[in-house]
């Protein structure tokens, strides 16, 4: 592993840095995040900026994130852990890989558990409509579509003008939320729609 050429692509889906870890809650969004999406690297010892400055307790280190893997997540999840010398500094690479059982949630600062996924290089709460996708998605049965006029409405609007959010379904079909949200994620299982996720919103495309 060339570890410099990996920090100097910066953090990302996959790819998360922290110079030390220091509280549970906070680290614990981004092994969900990762876990809930296609697995990621968290490298300790690394700032934001990307500069190295190595990890001097490794086995501390160890310790918080195995206990955060544990008792901060539900599932929990189990780290790989790699160490990378760069310029005589240790880097200490937890490894996450994507879990077969999501979703995972993380022990918020409210006691309170929530889902994250990862956006770019953010670990972002999932919507409720991402939660059931990934509640359903590892389901053999599959998604069997019937095109309604509901579901017709919507592809035609997405025709036409790209992208739709939950309050402007809503709003097209004069259906509650609840439904708007069942059809929604059915249409993602289906593969016929995108959901795009981000801090400020989530909206929906035609595939």
């Amino acid at each position: 592993m060339n570890i410099k050429r990996l920090i100097a692509e910066g953090e990302g889906v996959s790819l998360d840095f922290k110079k030390t870890i220091t509280r549970h809650e906070k680290i614990a969004k981004t092994l969900v995040a990762f876990a809930n999406n296609k697995g990621g690297r968290l490298l300790i010892g690394v700032a934001d900026d990307g500069s190295i400055k190595g990890v001097k307790f490794e086995e501390e280190e160890k310790y918080m994130i195995s206990r955060t893997a544990t008792h901060y997540v539900r599932p929990a999840v189990e780290p790989i852990f790699e160490e990378v010398y760069v310029d005589d500094k240790l880097v200490l690479i937890a490894n996450i890989k994507e879990s077969d059982t999501k979703p995972h949630y993380a022990l918020g600062d409210d006691g309170k558990w929530w889902v994250y996924v990862r956006v770019l290089d953010k670990s972002v709460l999932a919507s409720k409509i991402v939660v059931d996708v990934l509640k359903r998605s590892g389901d053999d049965t599959g998604v069997l579509i019937e095109y309604s006029a509901n579901e017709r409405t919507l592809l035609s609007y997405l025709q036409e003008h790209t992208r739709i959010d939950i309050k402007q379904f809503c709003d097209l079909l004069s259906i509650s939320r609840k439904k708007a949200q069942r059809i929604l994620v059915d249409l993602a299982l289906s593969g016929v729609i995108s959901i795009h996720t981000s801090e400020k919103e989530e909206y929906y495309t035609a595939m």
